[in-house]
């Protein structure tokens, strides 16, 4: 197997304050665990490498803005997130993707919306779709939130999802592990930071 990089590109899920940082919204569920795993390094560097491989790289962002988006308070989660809203405005500090994160301004997309999935409540998946993009290798945070509800979206739009295994992260390690457990029946299957390289690097 093979993945041709141009045809192929990164979500790269809430990579935020407000997700990842212990000051951030989520940060008392998430900061600590994501910390010690060191997946914030690994995903950088994952970023990067993929982009030099030819790879489009798009970072997503969960935001609220004043007319509340696209929100639906149709879950606990959903209600929380509406609650603290002002916490999520697009210019909010909190909101923003995490200095760790290189974004390269001329070639990345960076895409908010107000839904769990990063493929829901925009364009996206039709901009990638105009762009020839079919597969796509999904990191972030967290685990059995995000992730996987993007990854089961994106199989259910028809794109190949893999999921990078070791550049995304949970707050609960047993959780994690069923979340990957689930995905690799429900998407083209997980693969390592490293497996998912060497099948760009081995394009045609």
């Amino acid at each position: 197997m093979s993945i041709d990089p141009r045809r192929t590109a990164v979500l790269a899920l809430h990579w935020q304050v407000n997700v990842v940082e212990p000051e951030g919204f989520f940060g008392p569920m998430l900061a600590e665990p994501v910390a010690r795993s060191g997946v914030v390094a690994r995903a950088a560097r994952f970023h990067d490498a993929a982009r030099e491989a030819g790879a489009a790289v798009v970072f997503t962002r969960f935001t609220v803005p004043e007319d509340e988006g696209g929100l639906v308070r149709n879950t606990g989660f959903m209600n929380a997130v509406a609650e603290a809203q002002e916490a999520f405005r697009p210019a909010a500090r909190s909101t923003r993707l995490i200095s760790a994160m290189h974004v390269d301004d001329a070639k990345d997309l960076v895409v908010d919306n107000q839904k769990l999935s990063g493929l829901a409540g925009s364009d996206l998946p039709e901009v990638l779709a105009a762009r020839g993009i079919d597969t796509v290798l999904v990191t972030g945070v967290a685990t059995n939130l995000t992730v996987e509800q993007t990854a089961r979206h994106a199989t259910d739009l028809g794109f190949t999802a893999h999921v990078v295994s070791d550049c995304v992260a949970a707050a609960d390690e047993s959780a994690h592990a069923a979340s990957l457990a689930n995905l690799a029946l429900t998407t083209a299957g997980c693969l390592t930071a490293e497996e998912a390289l060497a099948e760009l690097s081995s394009a045609p």
